[in-house]
């Protein structure tokens, strides 16, 4: 038995190791994915709704009208819409999306 322990030392940090790695390859990948903040900007009144390939939308709120937002929809499947945080001209505290 001692020759056995001699050749293979097990130790208490072997598993903790183990353990670590498994955690820093989780925290790695989870760090990969994409992170969404705000979606709508409250700044403006009118957000480009854009699908993208695979059925992916990105909302890009940018506009102070639809007319200006109608040149960038055009060619794209892509949708104007009324932003719905939008703050308003005066107000300049910003409402919070949940």
């Amino acid at each position: 038995m001692a020759v056995i322990k001699a050749i293979l030392p097990i130790s208490k940090e072997f598993p903790m190791r183990i353990l670590a790695l498994a955690i820093l390859t989780i925290a790695t990948f989870s760090a990969n994915s994409p992170g969404y903040a705000q979606t709508y900007n409250p700044r403006y009144p009118v957000c480009l709704k854009v699908v993208e390939n695979f059925g992916s939308e990105r909302i890009e709120c940018a506009f102070t009208s639809l007319e200006q937002c109608a040149p960038s929809a055009a060619g794209r499947a892509g949708q104007c819409i009324a932003n719905p945080f939008y703050a308003g001209a005066g107000d300049r505290r910003y409402r919070r999306a949940y």
